[in-house]
């Protein structure tokens, strides 16, 4: 067997034409969506992705911006720039890139709770964790939403099946298994939260009709490991020496699973649609109220 492969980037452009056409309807009434960037340090890493993210925001009709802070500076100097940005009615989205560097003194979680709520559109603010885990979300973390979405237009039956999720980051295995297990069209699956203290994980695996693995270990799935006909979401990003690769061993697992998403190509380009997904419907909200 040879698995269909999920094109995240086609699938990612789609997300991007219909955000682009809301944008047009709200640039018609004067509010043009924007958010913003707080890069802490000088990761290049982090930095290309800023980039990227403000790139992709530009060609929907959107504004975005970078607010930049050295490795060390301070909780203080951190939140009151968020405290500037909460106040500023032309940005709808406040963003802290992580993860922070290693030298920095801050506690990520100081800054995500700091954030507006509704200009979190990252939704890592307690408050919209603590919505989407009552199965009300305003929002869902970009990453988790875009594993949905991949699975919803590539036509991946979810509800009623066995989904099994490696990896339990508040970024994206904790709330996707949330998020899985809502009612809802695309979600309504039973779910299995693996990590690193699941004992026996391959036998969890083989039971996955849905398999999503955010493990941050290159090569942690293997072929004995998928149920053969599974669809594989490899939310992983590994930098190698033969370049960018996912933790799912791509070429064995594509042997056997029923469908699978490609790194890169695959779940990232999801990861910046939704984003602005996310900041267009702050934006929306904010014109409402």
């Amino acid at each position: 067997m040879s698995a269909r492969i999920i094109d995240g980037r086609a699938i990612a452009a789609e997300v991007r034409a219909e955000v682009a056409e809301r944008v047009r309807r709200l640039v018609e009434r004067g509010i043009v969506p924007g958010f913003v960037d707080l890069l802490i340090g000088d990761e290049p890493a982090s930095a290309t992705y800023v980039r990227m993210k403000n790139k992709a925001a530009a060609e929907v009709g959107m504004r975005a911006f970078d607010r930049m802070l050295p490795a060390t500076a301070s909780v203080r100097e951190a939140t009151s720039i968020i405290e500037e940005l909460n106040a500023d009615p032309d940005v709808h989205g406040v963003i802290v890139q992580s993860p922070l560097p290693t030298e920095s003194p801050i506690d990520i979680f100081d800054l995500q709770r700091s954030i507006d709520p509704v200009k979190d559109v990252d939704g890592l603010h307690p408050e919209n964790q603590g919505l989407l885990a009552v199965g009300r979300p305003r929002f869902v973390p970009a990453t988790p939403a875009g594993v949905v979405e991949l699975l919803r237009r590539s036509g991946i039956e979810v509800e009623g099946r066995h989904v099994v999720v490696v990896g339990r980051s508040p970024l994206v295995g904790r709330p996707l298994s949330i998020l899985l297990s809502l009612k809802g069209p695309g979600l309504n699956a039973t779910v299995t939260l693996c990590h690193t203290g699941t004992k026996e994980l391959a036998q969890e695996t083989r039971r996955a009709d849905v398999l999503v693995v955010a493990a941050g270990r290159a090569g942690a799935i293997r072929a004995d490991m998928v149920k053969p006909g599974a669809a594989v979401v490899d939310v992983g990003t590994n930098r190698t020496d033969e370049g960018l690769v996912g933790d799912v061993a791509f070429d064995e697992v594509s042997e056997v699973a029923g469908a699978i998403t490609p790194v890169p190509g695959g779940v990232g380009p999801m990861t910046v649609a939704m984003l602005l997904a996310n900041t267009l419907t702050a934006a929306e909200l904010a014109a409402r109220s």
